[in-house]
């Protein structure tokens, strides 16, 4: 009945790609790797970010000059603290996160019922699918990777913000299970996922607005002879675009999170507690860090996107769905 609708209004026909199991299962593998592998290898950043952050005496510096005193002062090594708890976290939090966007997207696009509307409400599908964390059908897969990111993360703040706290990821975990318990684990996590929905919104979203912005500006000729060189070209600079947002978005919630696990703010309930963190910090104190996070999230969104892409090509998977404005053929 849907389709004979949809020709009798000169819409054209609607063809969604039929993933199955192993398809959704490489999706999560390739997102896991480009994940761990990107945040791995961006610590070092991290490591200067997190302290600009939580100490008053770096809270000026830039990355360059906040590395240098850190390696002056504690050795290079201490730019790969938390690298464990970084790896791990991310490991189940990307393959979540790039696993959940190609599910909800496809599920999205189809309530559409027809290639047009899917195209004029494509802002409505990328956000939805984008902020899959907070949507209460979406909930089950996100909720599970969070509740398994935010005690890492929490391991790693203290890691970095404070030196001697323990030798690695086992043993920081142990002691702060030990001293703080559970409510020091998960103390993080309203703030984490206030970080990780705009995040993703700038991640995906934004991405997929900036291939849509070049390939509008391509002939189909142009587009069918593209090379493979072009086309990681294409991806690494709508990657780049695509970090920065994400950076400015969830910067503020991100300077709360690292503030949090390092124990700053009054007693009470966690709301309380980020609303009067948020009013000491004030605007400028929100975005402290920002320049550094915003080199190293660019990095991060780039490489992953480039790494999510070669290794799905790798092991074989279709590519995901997509949804452009200036595109005649059938989604």
């Amino acid at each position: 009945m849907a389709d004979s609708q949809t020709k009798a209004a000169g819409k054209q026909p609607y063809v969604l790609p039929q993933f199955t199991p192993k398809d959704y299962s490489t999706f999560f593998l390739a997102g896991a790797l480009c994940a761990t592998l990107t945040h791995g290898a961006m610590t070092p950043i991290d490591v200067v970010k997190t302290r600009i952050q939580v100490d008053p005496e770096m809270a000026r510096m830039s990355l360059l000059s906040g590395g240098r005193r850190i390696v002056a002062q504690e050795g290079a090594s201490a730019l790969l603290t938390g690298f464990g708890p970084t790896a791990v976290g991310y490991f189940v939090q990307g393959g979540a996160k790039f696993f959940g966007y190609e599910f909800w997207k496809k599920q999205f696009a189809s309530l559409a019922g027809d290639q047009d509307t899917a195209v004029k409400y494509r802002t409505a599908i990328y956000l939805g699918a984008s902020s899959f964390i907070i949507i209460i059908i979406i909930i089950r897969f996100s909720f599970f990777a969070d509740i398994l990111l935010t005690p890492l993360e929490a391991t790693r703040i203290r890691l970095v913000s404070q030196r001697g706290y323990a030798t690695g990821l086992t043993t920081g975990f142990a002691r702060l299970a030990r001293e703080e318990g559970v409510a020091g684990l998960y103390a993080g996590f309203l703030p984490i996922l206030c970080k990780q929905i705009p995040y993703a919104i700038g991640q995906f979203t934004v991405n997929e607005f900036c291939h849509e912005l070049v390939f509008r500006n391509m002939s189909e000729e142009t587009k069918r002879s593209l090379s493979q060189p072009a086309k990681y070209a294409i991806s690494l600079g709508s990657g780049v675009v695509a970090g920065f947002a994400a950076a400015i978005l969830s910067q503020p919630a991100d300077t709360l999170l690292s503030q949090i696990n390092k124990g700053h703010g009054p007693e009470g309930s966690m709301p309380y507690r980020l609303r009067v963190l948020a009013q000491q910090s004030g605007f400028r104190g929100l975005f402290a860090g920002l320049g550094p996070r915003m080199i190293m999230t660019a990095g991060l969104v780039a490489g992953q996107f480039l790494l999510y892409g070669a290794i799905k090509d790798a092991l074989g998977a279709p590519p995901g769905l997509e949804i452009h404005k200036e595109s005649d053929k059938k989604i």
